[in-house]
């Protein structure tokens, strides 16, 4: 800066020499004043941020957060934990709720928020992507994702015409011993929140029980549940469907076991979503708006059915691989309202008196 201040200075001075020369006897005393300009350069403003409270797993929607935060440049934090966990917390944070979005495993705790009047309207340009069976009752979430509830079969020991038609069938003393499930997932409680809407809380209860007498093994998760299964540690297991199809790309169609979805209707015959809303408190609505129609994007949607062997939600996403078109699951599904799942704290509540949540 001072090279370029001195050589103008010395410059402004030589053209008023010039000049002097051409008019003599004029005595000119010269005064260089140096100015010194500011350059302004416009930077963007911060694309902001995203806080997310998600019943999913890291390891299953990780890879698109991080996506989306590189597309968008939006600074995003995400808080994972359980569906009922994130679900309690954001009711009991209520509009003092630092989260933007709830993203969740399963429409229970969506409407257990929900119906507490803290999720916002979902804008209907978003809404309108995704098929209608997959929309919130309420207008204020949204699907990303479907899977159907599945009985999961040793084939070693099964075929399908050995399985019942439905879930009551499974509290046969001949299953005793032979079955595994995870009484903690949400998408477990989920089914069993259902069961509650379609068979009332005395029938559920008895269903619950009769599995008991059979002495099921108990693990953490749907993953164990699979796992046990194809090893041959258990029979049967009542998971989501996905979850067979990791094991198949990593372990080849050797690994023993195949699912089997009901015939028979009823709860056991469910197809259920995850989803996400936007808080009412958010004060990044629109960067959380961007984030749904990220998820529902066509690239999103394909991630996952191609990595998660999940169904989309969105018309026009071409399912690849082994996993079966959902209208083959749409002939004995049951058609559940989604708003039927919402009372999560009543289901935890029978499965805590029988001795299954801590």
């Amino acid at each position: 800066m001072k090279n370029s201040k001195l050589i103008i200075g010395l410059m402004l001075i030589m053209g008023m020499m010039v000049l002097g020369a051409c008019q003599p006897q004029v005595v000119t005393e010269t005064v260089v004043e140096q100015v010194e300009v500011e350059v302004i350069k416009e930077v963007d403003a911060s694309p902001g941020k995203l806080v997310i409270y998600s019943g999913r797993k890291e390891s299953l929607i990780g890879p698109m957060v991080d996506q989306f935060q590189a597309a968008s440049g939006i600074e995003v934090e995400v808080r994972y934990g359980g569906t009922a966990e994130m679900a309690a917390t954001i009711l009991e944070e209520g509009a003092n709720s630092p989260a933007d979005v709830f993203y969740a495993q399963d429409p229970g705790g969506l409407g257990a928020v929900s119906d507490a009047g803290l999720l916002a309207a979902v804008p209907a340009d978003v809404m309108s992507l995704v098929q209608p069976r997959f929309q919130g009752p309420n207008g204020d979430w949204v699907g990303i994702s479907g899977r159907a509830r599945v009985v999961v079969y040793n084939t070693d020991e099964l075929s399908p015409e050995d399985l019942p038609d439905t879930l009551e069938g499974f509290t046969d003393p001949k299953w005793k011993g032979k079955i595994g499930w995870p009484p903690t997932n949400g998408s477990f409680q989920a089914m069993v929140t259902a069961m509650r809407s379609e068979w009332g809380d005395e029938r559920t209860e008895a269903w619950l029980e009769g599995i008991q007498a059979n002495e099921p093994i108990v693990y953490a998760k749907n993953t164990p549940t699979v796992e046990a299964v194809g090893a041959g540690e258990v029979q049967v297991g009542f998971v989501n469907h996905y979850y067979l199809y990791r094991f198949i790309a990593e372990q080849g169609e050797g690994f023993a076991a195949r699912n089997h979805f009901l015939t028979g209707g009823g709860p056991g015959s469910l197809i259920m979503v995850s989803g996400a809303g936007i808080l009412e408190s958010s004060e990044n609505k629109a960067n959380a708006q961007k984030f749904l129609e990220f998820m529902l994007s066509v690239p999103g949607q394909q991630y996952f059915t191609g990595q998660t062997f999940e169904y989309p939600v969105v018309e026009g996403v071409v399912i690849e691989g082994a996993l079966p078109e959902l209208a083959e699951y749409d002939v004995t599904a049951i058609n559940l309202p989604l708003s039927s799942m919402s009372d999560l704290a009543g289901t935890a509540e029978m499965l805590q008196d029988l001795g299954l949540l801590e």
